[in-house]
């Protein structure tokens, strides 16, 4: 396992392709930063003796004692040590781990590649095995590129007038392919040592070109990274952990990219694409039962503290909104756990979590982010959204006056007091907040894809068959 600090010397070592506002810049540009600072946190807490038994592992391949974040699930103990990692990890973060996305792909690309040479004949898991070693053996950092612009929506891949707007082989060689198109919403892309592609579908028999899955490095020539950083206001003086944490968003485009066959693990078998593309989803969606009851925890905490702060909070009204963030929180993990426990040992030997305890936790979750939000902003008042910038507060003139008209209960510091509300802001009223609220709907599938896979997967019939048996119909 390597440090933070090799981590962070590893990405200056990358060549420039990201930009930012139209500007080209390299991996140490300040932007990058915060986002940066999450991934640290994942190498540091890989070395914290009190959380060993959740961020590591020990590999089956070499018996080497592994990073979590490259850890291939080997039973249900490794699914539920993922699950309580993600949720300890976010909480330092304040926000997503985001390293979970590579590692939930190469969960998926361990089944998928198995079961394609089990079904064809082919080498892709020898390949993907190899992969793994060197992936765990420099303790890899992997964004997982999957979601493509798509163009019209109501076209399919073939169907576009742009063939492009869907990532596809454009050329096959002796030595590799050469991959063209771009994939969206690629959080920690522009951070990344790799970058996975997996499908995003489904596809048709005329779509083989769209069925590829590869990995790269993230400077790789013809790889552009078109980037939006986000990240909490900067602190003059009132630092704190919640400031040093961001994340960056990348449109990953890749312009006629080679890649080698080594790191090629499907191409063409457009049968198995829908398959891949759905066990990532699954598997980050076992990530997210342990990352959004994290995200839940930082609200609740907030909520309860400047319900204190405010004085209110022995109020019933109060109470009873904590009680709902409380039931978003752990109903999720709830979920999480189950899933863990009903998962299934593929045929590769990874263990992969149920499809239905998944997709629960991540609908209930889906649908409760903005009215986990609308909670802390009710409890907090306007004050989240007027608080005035932090220089005024050491002016010499407004300073004392903010103090004085800041204090609501006295037993708290005027300070204390606007360091909470400060946080409240970044939290709920920041161009961070408002991307966390658009990723906790949209993240690891819209609630709408989990209610897709939950009816498309949930045994119906037999509850029809326990209300015939109620109901004495005669089930012939």
């Amino acid at each position: 396992m390597i440090t933070s600090q090799q981590y962070r010397e590893r990405l200056l070592q990358m060549r420039p392709n990201i930009y930012v506002n139209g500007e080209l810049v390299s991996r140490n540009d300040p932007r990058l930063l915060p986002g940066i600072n999450v991934i640290g946190l994942t190498y540091d807490l890989a070395r914290d003796p009190e959380l060993d038994p959740f961020t590591t592992a020990t590999s089956h391949l070499t018996g080497e004692k592994i990073n979590r974040f490259c850890n291939i699930h080997q039973s249900v103990d490794d699914l539920l040590a993922k699950q309580k990692m993600t949720r300890l990890c976010c909480q330092r973060s304040g926000g997503c781990i985001q390293r979970c996305m590579g590692i939930d792909a190469m969960n998926a690309l361990s089944v998928v590649t198995y079961d394609m040479d089990q079904a064809l004949g082919t080498d892709y898991n020898k390949r993907f095995l190899a992969y793994l070693e060197y992936f765990q053996a420099n303790d890899v950092c992997a964004n997982c590129a999957q979601t493509d612009v798509k163009g019209d929506r109501s076209k399919r891949p073939h169907q576009q007038a742009d063939p492009d707007l869907y990532l596809r082989v454009v050329e096959r060689r002796s030595d590799g392919i050469v991959v063209r198109g771009a994939k969206a919403h690629n959080t920690i892309a522009p951070y990344a040592d790799e970058i996975i592609v997996v499908p995003t579908r489904f596809l048709t028999e005329e779509e083989s070109d769209w069925a590829v899955a590869f990995a790269v490095p993230g400077d790789t020539e013809g790889v552009h990274l078109v980037c939006r950083p986000t990240s909490p206001r900067p602190r003059m003086r009132l630092h704190a952990p919640i400031a040093e944490f961001g994340d960056v968003e990348s449109l990953t485009i890749f312009d006629d990219v080679f890649v080698p066959w080594e790191r090629v693990f499907m191409c063409g078998e457009r049968q198995f694409a829908g398959p891949l593309a759905l066990l990532f989803a699954l598997f980050h969606r076992h990530s997210y039962t342990g990352c959004k009851p994290a995200t839940s925890d930082v609200l609740m905490g907030a909520a309860a503290l400047v319900a204190e702060y405010n004085g209110v909070e022995t109020a019933q009204h109060v109470r009873h909104k904590l009680a709902d963030l409380i039931g978003v929180a752990e109903l999720v993990y709830a979920a999480g756990i189950a899933g863990a426990v009903n998962g299934q040992r593929a045929p590769s030997g990874t263990y992969v979590p149920d499809i239905i305890y998944c997709n629960v936790g991540r609908r209930h979750a889906g649908e409760n982010i903005y009215h986990e939000h609308q909670i802390v902003a009710d409890l907090a008042g306007g004050l989240a959204a007027t608080l005035p910038p932090e220089g005024d507060f050491y002016n010499e003139v407004t300073g004392p006056l903010l103090e004085k008209y800041m204090m609501r209960n006295p037993k708290i510091t005027a300070e204390n007091q606007h360091r909470c509300f400060r946080m409240i802001g970044d939290l709920i009223c920041s161009g961070l907040a408002g991307v966390q609220q658009i990723a906790g709907l949209h993240g690891g599938g819209s609630p709408v894809m989990e209610t897709i896979a939950l009816l498309g997967n949930y045994d119906l019939e037999a509850k029809k068959a326990i209300a015939r048996r109620l109901a004495g119909i005669d089930p012939s």
